[in-house]
């Protein structure tokens, strides 16, 4: 019997970007385990991840590519070749306006030659013309938010938290989704860190944090200010930094000085003194690290909560220490040239317009020119975006051609023309980083696709084929891909890759990004960003309310706060078929508190109804003090098919957050009734 170990990475969403080996037995794969040389992942994988072997072998994988024979949104099909699906495309195309197809691409993998990274297939719809893909669903407020504060979305190193005296764990919940990160809280913890958790939900971190503040949704930027504005009556303030790293600090002191304890006690629904002890800690522990993901920037005011938290370590001076300042993202500082895998120079001449990934409903309802084909890769638009029903009604339209690239039957698939069967991860050749630690990894084919699956890129190959296209880019291998992405990543080869499964570029350890200079405009942190002026934004970072969880006239038609936060099981919509994972979700759940439960008539383990203007959907009630009063929590990831027809993206409003146009999850009320 031969057996091979074969390097590779996950490719999910998730900060970590775990590096994994595959073992192959007579070119069967028999078990999947993180990397133990790794330095992050250090041979642990996730719940989620562990099962990924058993996933691919699920019998409702699709392996052959079909044709729909029944009712949009029926899933009914019917098998036909290769050829005969990129005929039928490749006729749709021909004679179709560019800017009337639509490639809409989601974080199903995040690869940069397979995936969302790289935009795989992008080259293709450049030369085609077809409309702009805006990836608006996931961080984008709180990237740009930050932007603005420092120049870069980019932070400090997660693994040097482990220097942090003082961890704020803001708005996430990395037990859950991202658990190789804790390893790093608890060395801090080790040598003497004050852990705190600040979530309006006792999740699985906050209840492991030496202290617990549960805002209300959205009101994150008032509690820093709040934060700050004890800082400075403690004399807590970094004098010397503000006065030579910094631009703006006159007009932020008095934007701190608008929000004193009181006010952002009553603002985010917590005792003054809570906010009062945390700021006078922040004030007197040098180095404190924050950690904030992108769940908490999902609201209205999202991109400048994340701005406003970038400017904690600006007044503190904690952006020059060795485990201080804030880390969101890791993305810009291992370079990847995104540019040479998507090639917008084949676009030269083509007028293209930009449709955002967040608003699928209004663009298929009421985009001018009509988007005509949507070509789906890597995403579950029908189960994961907002105002689910909306959506729905889009990707009904009959004169819509719909082609899904799919490894699995999902909401989406059921709305396809078209459904191309699609390679995992263990099956094709990808590169891969982490958004959550500074290494990137090569990502090794390990046993053949099943079926008739294909790698995206060699879809598109031979769509590109089927168009009669001539254009060399068009027909480039992976491993040129993965040459050209490589390129300007100083010391990481492919070779280098092949050889070692991963590398961190050369970086010094620790990691002080922002030691010297910030990549602003001045050089320096902005509070007055010009950025932000040029964007037509509030030059100074603040606090900008929730759209509807500040809402009194709505809260008194629909009482809760509603938070759809990540699921331990499911990663997004991933693994939301797998049955296992399914039964220890427990399906559908919505977790109130005791005191909501008695005044609406609402008992622990009864079916109930969450609804607003919107939509509804149905859950189990769980009553329990892990909520705040006033919040109810359930998790997003759930199939509708297989949950009653509807999940939380049934409530959420398709509207734009205050920068950029992110996602709006955690700004939505609703009301909760007793099925």
């Amino acid at each position: 019997m031969t057996e091979l170990k074969v390097l590779g990475a996950c490719p999910l969403d998730c900060p970590d970007g775990c590096s994994w080996v595959v073992t192959v037995k007579d070119g069967v794969a028999t078990s999947l385990r993180g990397n133990p040389e790794h330095p992050y992942t250090r041979g642990a994988l996730c719940v989620k991840v562990n099962r990924w072997l058993e996933q691919a072998a699920l019998p409702e994988r699709i392996l052959h590519p079909m044709r729909r024979v029944g009712a949009k949104g029926e899933g009914r099909f019917e098998r036909i070749t290769w050829d005969e699906a990129l005929t039928e495309i490749a006729g749709r195309l021909k004679d179709m306006p560019g800017e009337a197809i639509w490639p809409y691409w989601g974080t199903g993998t995040l690869g940069y030659v397979q995936g969302a990274e790289g935009y795989a297939g992008q080259r293709l719809f450049n030369v085609l013309g077809a409309s702009r893909h805006r990836f608006t669903i996931c961080s984008i407020a709180g990237s740009e938010g930050i932007r603005y504060a420092i120049g870069s979305s980019a932070g400090i190193d997660p693994e040097d938290f482990a220097l942090a005296k003082l961890v704020i764990l803001w708005g996430t919940n990395p037990l859950t989704s991202g658990h190789h990160f804790w390893k790093f809280v608890q060395d801090a913890r080790l040598n003497g860190a004050h852990v705190v958790a600040i979530d309006p939900v006792r999740s699985r971190t906050a209840a492991q944090a030496d202290e617990h503040l549960a805002p209300l949704p959205g009101t994150d930027a008032a509690l820093a200010l709040g934060l700050l504005h004890v800082v400075l009556a403690e004399g807590g303030q970094d004098e010397e930094f503000l006065r030579e790293r910094t631009v703006g600090w006159a007009e932020f002191r008095e934007r701190i000085m608008e929000f004193p304890p009181s006010r952002a006690a009553e603002i985010c629904g917590l005792d003054e003194q809570e906010i009062i002890g945390l700021g006078r800690r922040i004030a007197r522990t040098r180095p404190t690290a924050i950690r904030a993901t992108q769940g908490m920037q999902r609201h209205a005011g999202g991109g400048n909560a994340l701005r406003t938290l970038a400017c904690i370590p600006g007044v503190t001076g904690d952006w020059a220490l060795p485990g201080g300042g804030l880390s969101y993202s890791t993305t810009g500082h291992v370079p990847v040239d995104v540019r040479a895998l998507m090639r917008p120079d084949l676009r030269a001449g083509k007028r293209t317009r930009a449709l955002s990934m967040t608003r699928v409903g209004e663009a298929l309802l009421e985009a001018d020119p009509k988007v005509e084909a949507l070509f789906v890769i890597a995403a579950n638009p029908a189960a994961s975006v907002p105002d689910q029903n909306r959506v729905r009604r889009g990707l009904a339209r009959e004169d819509l051609f719909t082609v899904v690239l799919e490894q699995f039957p999902t909401d989406t698939v059921d709305y396809a023309d078209i459904v191309l069967p699609a390679t995992m991860q263990h099956e094709h050749m990808d590169l891969n980083d982490g958004y959550g630690h500074l290494y990137i990894a090569l990502n090794q084919p390990a046993v053949a696709p099943p079926g008739e699956c294909l790698p995206t890129t060699e879809t598109f190959r031979r769509l590109a084929a089927a168009l009669g296209l001539t254009e060399p880019a068009l027909f480039e291998t992976d491993e040129q891909l993965v040459e050209q992405a490589l390129a300007k990543t100083p010391g990481v080869t492919l070779e280098l890759l092949r050889e070692r499964g991963f590398a961190r570029p050369d970086l010094p350890k620790p990691f002080l990004p922002y030691a010297e200079k910030f990549p602003t405009p001045s050089g320096k942190l902005e509070f007055r960003s010009s950025f932000a002026k040029a964007n037509r934004q509030d030059p100074l970072a603040g606090y900008v309310p929730p759209a509807e969880v500040a809402d009194e006239e709505l809260a008194a038609r629909f009482p809760f706060a509603l938070i759809s936060a990540a699921s331990h099981q499911f990663l997004n919509t991933v693994f939301g078929s797998n049955p296992e994972l399914r039964r220890r979700s427990g399906g559908p759940r919505v977790t109130i508190h005791p005191e909501d439960a008695a005044r609406h008539g609402i008992t622990g383990g009864a079916r109930v109804r969450m609804s607003n203007d919107r939509g509804s959907f149905e859950a189990v009630a769980v009553v329990s003090d892990e909520v705040r009063p006033g919040v109810a929590a359930c998790t997003k990831g759930h199939w509708a098919k297989l949950s009653g027809g509807a999940n939380a993206n049934a409530l959420v409003a398709e509207r734009d957050a205050d920068i950029a146009g992110g996602a709006v999850y955690h700004d939505t009320r609703v009301s909760i009734t007793p099925c």
